[in-house]
């Protein structure tokens, strides 16, 4: 049994922000039902579907990624009648997810007051850039967007250089993740209730909640931070490092961790008595750095990642992608799974981080086809039988 066996989501969503949270219920089990428009479908079918290496049987990685454990039915909600079929959809349904741009739901009268007259129990969950309320909710927003409006990219990249967004997307996939966070909630509240809710995600709100402790410090003291690339406002030394065949990352939290770090690099000059403590040495935080970066250069990562570990001195590689997603402890947690296709083949893909105690980690089946499900659906779902489906298709309603 998966934990999200017995929820039904019908998935409105398209590009990353919005599939990357159901993604994730339905890796956790739920039955998620991506409802798509007749025709070309969602819009990141296409995405590198032509590229030789990014893309296989007709699909480009986004889609085939971010629609792994889904069903796809085709639906007009433009249409009286397709409308009507996505009504009755939302009666045996337990979450609805979009990721349209505000007021978009209302105008195609999907939204939360208007599928709560039909289900009560029905729980709305829409991912846009800023929100449902507030005077900006009609500018349009994309990842790097809301990146640079929270404020993380004025922090990120080097003191002389300029502001940097985050490598991964961390504008979309963090608004996915407070959805699926959020929609969690409101069926735990609807346990309770009986009622379900709309969840309301901001794509700006989350990156400003991942601000943190910084946002606390800052609001405390007036004091706007500035880039420090990849050395930390308080820990020395904590930064990446190069050695003679890449870059290696140390992180000594407090004076301890220093202490053992002599016994790893015996410099003359890293024991000056002032260095025993944080405040002396983050005040001779460049001269350090310097030191330690001399000396790592002399020899291999794997030889200081030994050394370091040994000392058990926080430390790790800096590893691209190749050496990320062959790490021992990243497959020995499952975290690359083989996803067969319709073709046969198979290709890999990151598995999901939730590890739950009373489930087995499910195996994953490949992305839908557009509308693969869509008569499946219908009938054992809904209950129409084939006539009816035969009219809806004719009349365009459905594909």
């Amino acid at each position: 049994m998966q934990a999200l066996e017995h929820i039904t989501v019908l998935d409105l969503t398209h590009m990353l922000s919005g599939p990357y949270g159901t993604m994730l219920l339905a890796d956790l089990g739920a039955r998620t039902i991506k409802v798509e428009p007749p025709g070309a479908g969602e819009g990141t079918r296409k995405l590198l579907a032509d590229s030789n290496d990014y893309a296989r049987d007709g699909m480009g990685a986004y889609f085939l990624t971010l629609n792994r454990n889904k069903e796809s039915v085709c639906v007009d909600l433009k249409s009286e009648a397709g409308r009507a079929v996505f009504l009755d959809l939302v009666r045996r349904a337990d979450v609805v997810f979009d990721n349209f741009s505000a007021g978009v739901t209302t105008r195609l009268g999907i939204d939360y007051a208007t599928l709560s007259e039909i289900n009560p129990r029905i729980i709305t969950c829409s991912v846009t850039g800023f929100g449902q309320t507030g005077p900006d909710t009609q500018h349009p927003a994309f990842d790097q967007v809301v990146q640079a409006m929270g404020g993380g990219m004025s922090i990120t990249g080097m003191g002389d250089g300029s502001p940097v967004r985050s490598g991964i997307p961390i504008g979309d996939l963090g608004g996915g993740i407070f959805g699926a966070i959020g929609v969690l909630a409101a069926l735990t509240a609807r346990e309770q209730t009986g009622r379900g809710q709309h969840v309301d995600i901001s794509m700006l709100d989350a990156q400003i909640s991942m601000l943190n402790y910084m946002a606390t410090m800052h609001l405390m003291s007036g004091h706007v931070p500035d880039r420090i690339g990849n050395s930390h406002f308080v820990h020395v030394p904590y930064n990446t490092y190069p050695t003679r065949d890449g870059y290696i990352v140390i992180a000594c939290i407090g004076d301890a961790f220093f202490e053992r770090f002599l016994s790893v690099l015996e410099h003359p000059d890293l024991r000056r008595p002032e260095y025993a403590r944080q405040p002396g040495r983050y005040a001779d935080k460049a001269h350090i750095d310097g030191i330690i970066a001399e000396e790592m250069q002399q020899e291999t990562s794997a030889y200081w990642l030994d050394k370091l570990r040994q000392a058990r001195i926080p430390c790790s590689p800096v590893n691209d992608f190749a050496q990320a997603l062959n790490d021992r402890q990243v497959r020995a947690r499952d975290m690359v799974r083989e996803v067969t296709l319709k073709t046969g083949e198979t290709i890999g893909m990151p598995g999901n981080p939730v590890k739950l105690s009373a489930v087995e980690e499910p195996a994953y089946t490949c992305p839908p086809s557009l509308g693969e499900h869509t008569d499946n659906v219908l009938r054992d779902l809904l209950g129409y039988d084939a006539s009816q489906v035969a009219a809806l298709r004719a009349d365009g309603a459905i594909g």
